[in-house]
């Protein structure tokens, strides 16, 4: 994976308020840390960071020249986003060297289509491998054409680009081929389906009204004393 270069500025302010100051003024707050270095406070231009991020995923190099005349590579470590709003809140970057080995979290793609009549079950969507940090795959990738009901993809299936090495067991489930389920069975779990939810429903109904906090309580007291 290529580096991407981008600008930053270091960051006084810490804290809630500091962090959405941040933001607001387009930047995304940001940690540097790692080598047994002191963690350093920065920010990051929020739109070029984004841009880069949603091209090149989660395990983006980044080559990071700071205001102060400070140079470094980093990888995101942890990324903290708004759900509603897409964005970024915050980042932790970690140091690295050029030759640096790194065990990092990749994206497992599964390539092809299993038999017909069969149902795909993920149980890892991820692998950590150990990667030179400037060599990360942005995905890693695993065949499933014509795989009947019954095999299973482990994480030895899955196709490794050269210097790349598995930090897991060759044995751990990534994917499995189920049968899928026939019209037969589809309409014979409905009645049952229903049954759980009528049960449910009427659980609920009678489960008794939730008694009142403390807290609660304290400001009823006071009010019918006022």
């Amino acid at each position: 994976m290529s580096e991407v270069k981008i600008s930053a500025e270091p960051r006084t302010e810490f804290g809630k308020g500091g962090a959405r100051r941040t933001r607001r003024a387009g930047m995304v707050p940001a940690v540097l840390y790692g080598h047994g270095e002191k963690p350093r406070h920065i920010a990051l231009p929020a739109r070029e960071f984004a841009a880069a991020i949603r091209k090149g995923g989660a395990n983006q190099l980044f080559a990071i020249d700071v205001s102060d005349g400070t140079q470094v590579l980093a990888l995101p470590k942890a990324i903290q986003r708004d759900p509603i709003k897409d964005s970024f809140d915050h980042v932790d970057l970690l140091l690295v060297r050029r030759g640096e080995k790194v065990t990092v979290e990749v994206p497992v793609h599964l390539t092809g289509e299993a038999a017909k009549d069969t149902l795909i079950v993920h149980d890892h969507d991820t692998l950590s491998v150990v990667a030179d940090a400037t060599k990360v795959p942005d995905h890693l990738e695993a065949s499933i054409e014509g795989m009947e009901a019954g095999t299973q993809v482990t994480a030895g299936d899955v196709a490794l680009p050269a210097g790349v090495e598995l930090a897991v067991e060759a044995e751990l489930l990534v994917a499995a081929v189920t049968a899928a389920p026939t019209a037969e069975q589809f309409e014979a779990s409905l009645p049952e389906a229903e049954e759980a939810a009528e049960e449910a429903e009427v659980t609920e109904e009678a489960a008794p009204a939730e008694a009142p906090s403390a807290e609660g309580e304290e400001k009823a007291e006071a009010k019918t004393e006022a």
